[in-house]
């Protein structure tokens, strides 16, 4: 995860959005706007309910379709859990700091994995990312991330993706459930893998470079088990290359 900015949020826990009323000053405006970008411990998002960033460029949206889905401009969608299909589901901050989409019928669909973290909140920032803070401030999750390499056991999520040393080349874990290595927006090489949302790709502890569905059933692979502490790089020529723990390559993305 990046190293994002430490700052108090106590301010802002302490705030209450509430509708802006007619008479508010400016200053009111501003502050009740704030107060909108934050999911805070204990709230709930249902089915139509929202957070905006301070510039209201950016929307996090709990569908009636029971997925949770980050929009930019023009309603982009730049992000979303991947559990949409379950009708009235709703997205809760939990007090112990772990984001979690449940069903209906409160059955866990999603988490950001940030338990444990007692007094944690949500924000959704004018940078179009969404993080989930510590009261101290502390980056705990966010939805985009970037790696220079893909060490072992480190994963993508949808959203994220890992750079070439001179950022050209982006292998990007899509939405969709492909992982594509993008040059200048066009796509050069994928794993075919699109139509599974919320899919994402893992870097085992084996050597072996998996992508897996949002069930955990694997649907590509590099077949390069039995190489532990392998890392796989985007190299600058366009070649994706999973390499072993010494350097030796094992599989690249070319013949």
């Amino acid at each position: 995860m990046k190293s994002l900015a430490v700052f108090t949020l106590g301010a802002f826990f302490a705030l209450s959005p509430v509708p802006v009323a007619a008479s508010a000053t400016a200053v009111e405006v501003q502050v009740q706007v704030q107060a909108n970008n934050w999911l805070r411990p204990g709230q709930t998002l249902t089915a139509g309910q929202t957070r905006r960033s301070a510039s209201g460029q950016y929307q996090l949206s709990m569908q009636a379709d029971g997925n949770l889905v980050l929009y930019g401009g023009a309603k982009k969608s730049l992000w979303s859990s991947g559990t949409a299909g379950n009708k009235g589901a709703s997205a809760v901050m939990q007090r112990d700091g772990n984001l979690v989409v449940y069903s209906a019928a409160e059955k866990g669909l999603w988490s950001s994995g940030t338990d444990d973290s007692a007094g944690a909140a949500l924000a959704v920032q004018d940078d179009g990312n969404l993080v989930i803070y510590s009261k101290d401030g502390a980056a705990l999750w966010e939805r985009k991330a970037s790696f220079a390499r893909l060490n072992a056991d480190r994963r993508l999520e949808p959203g994220d993706y890992v750079r070439s040393p001179k950022r050209a080349y982006l292998l990007v874990m899509q939405e969709d459930g492909n992982l594509v290595l993008q040059h200048k927006n066009s796509a050069l090489w994928s794993t075919k893998t699109a139509g599974n949302p919320g899919a994402f790709a893992v870097m085992q502890n084996d050597g072996n470079f998996v992508v897996y569905t949002r069930d955990e059933k694997p649907l590509w692979g590099t077949k390069t088990a039995g190489n532990p502490g392998a890392f796989l790089q985007v190299q600058d020529d366009g070649n994706v290359v999973v390499y072993t723990a010494a350097g030796k390559a094992l599989w690249g993305s070319r013949p």
